[in-house]
């Protein structure tokens, strides 16, 4: 006999049973539970840390801006609570878990900001604040996460307690706040930080060559140079079996994040005519600004300046080197005066109302000191809306080793850090190689002495190392005749060959170690707040039990000639150092750099999605899971990069195991050893470089290159899933 309930005893039992569902919502951000619980008393303040630019300092000061400076596009990042950060992490994992009821099921913007972003009562609140001292709102990212909003120097320096001035450094004026910005304490739960209040720009990742000519010690290497062409790199990496099976990248978009346009669009068919690419017909390149989601734009026209318009071509050409039949998009929006025009196209494209490109690349770096606090938490933010929205980011390491702070300079001089860009745990970090054939004599094992018509001469896989011109490296070192690699008897301290080759330039790499602004636990010498935390996935033989994100995760090759091989790509801005780019390619430009790494793997992603039908999101942890499997708990001799042409034909990446990415130093994280320039290293005492390469992964080269003919045929299959399932703890 059932018994009766009466309509409250019915409405008891509803919210009893809904509760946990109730509870799931606000922990995932659906009717998230309001954070800001009083009310905004200016004169009770907090200081956002770690968001003033090392070099806005007294030295490079010249006076305040004028308060009618414009401060356009000022990006407010927010911040999830804790309970909601553990919950959108949880489903990113979940979606590319492979048995996970969330697995691949791709969120819309509207829908990551309404499950995952700050409860629409706080969004209020903040903008309401904004607009109150005269800042105009221009867009609040469905999201859930960001706020564009404009303004001037004056209002800054009232609302934020920051005076805007100008600096003059190495020869370049910046504007830039003198101290961290401070906020009103009842709003500090939901606000991370502004992005930014400076126009210190990342800097472009890749390096024109320099000829052996300028090194004393040329005639050691001889006169033959290897100019990559996109036929070497289909040979050396197995392209070719992908491409003859009809796998080049049809119905793939790749989209190159700039914040220029290129010189010339006519490089790109040039590039594609002369070196054998032209064949495949369905290829496209096109430039787009894309438009923010709602309210006025914020992504204007950049125009085209050097040395950037460098990286925007290069970035174009060997994307599409790896993908020939896929659509290459070129996504820039002009940097304003405190925001990275890189960031806007970013988040315009990943909030707009359409599905987001499946495949993005990022080119362009800074440490993560210098980056700071509230831009750090705005890349993550960011690469965690795209992972949940099926999008696969691939970024450059880093070109200057583990000195992330030290770009191409003499010496490092700033300790251990890494490309704030790449070390997010929402993203794969692309480190770089150079071949060993010039080291150990072998070009000719390795090199054709005639070229075919579309310039290619690699015979087969060449062994690799870390990418590092400096004479920090123990190859370099060793091959010059030298001991140690430390000391008052080393190169970097020999008065013949030291000075020509201290340089940090390098295959990037190391622990994330100042993301958070939290205290480290990383264990290196500098580190005096956390990385961002290690993600389940990232566990393979050689990778440290550190609790941190470390990169890189994967490499290619990136070197920029030292060891006589290095790329070529048509750049026709002859103003800005550029080349003609005529018949013969080996007139055109020549350079290295992670930046050309991270575009090819972007279009190795796209052979993957191209076969397994769709999107795949952070694309990092399948290739751990295939790594693991790979490398076991010994390593995989058989895949041992050493071997050369020998190596297993079933190899999905190469473990480079010969080498290191240390690079010379002064300062802190640096050994001297008795000479007055030092090794980069994890010890000051001590000699620990900074790195070496090691059986499986490490922080010169991470997992290794790839075989990408079988990493596409070895990508787990993705079944068709049922309707979209959220998890007890997620569920909306």
């Amino acid at each position: 006999m059932l018994r009766k309930l009466g309509f409250f005893s019915i409405v008891v039992v509803a919210i009893l049973v809904a509760a946990p569902f109730l509870q799931a919502q606000v922990e995932s951000g659906l009717h998230a539970r309001p954070r800001i619980t009083q009310g905004v008393d200016e004169m009770d303040r907090v200081a956002l840390a770690g968001n003033t630019h090392p070099e806005a300092r007294p030295a490079n000061d010249r006076g305040a801006a004028a308060n009618n400076f414009r401060m356009d596009h000022m990006l407010l990042q927010l911040k999830r609570s804790p309970e909601q950060e553990q919950a959108v992490q949880q489903f990113i994992d979940e979606l590319t878990t492979q048995g996970s009821p969330n697995f691949h099921h791709w969120l819309t913007a509207q829908e990551f900001g309404e499950r995952f972003g700050v409860a629409k009562p706080d969004l209020d609140a903040v903008t309401s604040w904004l607009e109150s001292h005269g800042f105009r709102v221009n867009v609040v990212y469905p999201s859930g996460m960001v706020i564009d909003f404009s303004g001037n120097a004056g209002q800054v320096k009232k609302v934020f307690e920051t005076e805007i001035h100008h600096f003059a450094v190495n020869g370049e004026r910046h504007v830039g706040n003198i101290n961290d910005p401070r906020i009103p304490a009842a709003l500090a739960s939901v606000i991370a930080g502004v992005v930014s209040l400076h126009d210190f720009r990342p800097h472009a990742l890749y390096h024109l060559r320099k000829a052996n000519k300028e090194f004393t010690f040329t005639d050691a290497f001889g006169n033959t140079t290897y100019a990559l062409v996109p036929a070497d790199l289909a040979k050396i990496y197995n392209l070719n079996p992908l491409f003859s099976a009809g796998i080049s990248g049809q119905g793939q978009t790749i989209v190159l994040i700039e914040d220029t346009d290129v010189f010339s669009a006519s490089d790109w068919s040039a590039f594609r005519q002369t070196l054998g690419l032209s064949g495949y017909t369905s290829a496209s390149f096109t430039q787009v600004h894309p438009p923010s989601p709602s309210g006025p734009n914020n992504c204007g026209a950049p125009g085209t300046f050097a040395p950037d318009d460098a990286e925007a071509i290069l970035d174009a050409e060997w994307a599409s080197a790896s993908a020939p039949s896929a659509a290459i998009e070129m996504a820039a929006c002009a940097n304003t005066s405190a925001t990275f025009g890189g960031l806007i196209a970013v988040q315009n494209l990943i909030n707009a109302g359409t599905p987001p490109p499946s495949i993005m690349s990022i080119s362009y770096g800074q440490c993560e000191t210098v980056n700071g606090a509230a831009a750090n938490a705005a890349y993550n933010s960011a690469y965690q809306q795209a992972a949940a929205e099926g999008v696969s980011v691939f970024v450059a390491a880093g070109d200057s080793g583990a000195a992330g702070c030290d770009n191409s300079v003499a010496q490092a001089t700033h300790g251990i850090a890494v490309n704030a860009f790449a070390s997010t745990p929402n993203n794969v970090a692309v480190g770089g190689t150079d071949f060993s054939d010039t080291f150990s004599g072998l070009n000719a094992t390795y090199w054709n002495s005639s070229n075919t018509p579309a310039f290619g001469s690699a015979l087969s896989y060449i062994p690799e190392i870390p990418w590092n011109d400096s004479c920090a490296g123990a190859l370099l070192s060793a091959y010059l005749g030298f001991d140690t690699t430390y000391g008052s008897t080393s190169l970097c301290n020999d008065l013949l060959y030291g000075p020509s080759l201290e340089t940090t330039v390098g295959g990037g790499g190391g622990p994330s170690q100042c993301a958070t602004g939290a205290p480290s636990s990383a264990g290196v010498v500098s580190g005096s707040c956390a990385g961002w935390p290690k993600p389940s996935w990232q566990s393979v033989l050689g990778n440290p039990s550190d609790g941190v994100r470390d990169t890189p995760d994967v490499s290619l090759f990136a070197a920029d000639g030292l060891w006589s091989h290095f790329y070529v790509f048509c750049w026709s801005d002859t103003a800005n150092g550029g080349a003609a780019c005529g018949a013969d390619p080996s007139a055109w430009s020549g350079a290295g750099g992670t930046s050309f790494a991270s575009p090819i793997m972007a279009g190795i992603q796209a052979l993957i999605n191209q076969k397994s039908g769709g999107p795949q999101g952070n694309a990092a942890p399948v290739y751990y899971q295939l790594a693991a499997a790979e490398y076991g708990s010994s390593g995989s001799s058989s895949c041992n990069s050493t071997s050369g042409n020998a190596v297993a034909s079933t190899c999905i990446f190469y473990d480079v195991t010969l080498g290191d990415m240390d690079v010379d130093c002064v300062g802190p994280n640096c050994y001297l050893g008795g000479g007055s320039v030092g090794v980069l290293s994890t010890s000051n005492t001590s000699f620990a470089p900074a790195y070496g390469t090691t059986l499986g992964w490490d922080f010169a080269t991470g997992i290794g290159t790839v075989n990408a003919a079988n990493l596409v045929n070895n990508w787990p299959a993705s079944p068709p899933q049922p309707s979209f399932t959220l998890s007890a703890s997620q569920r909306a």
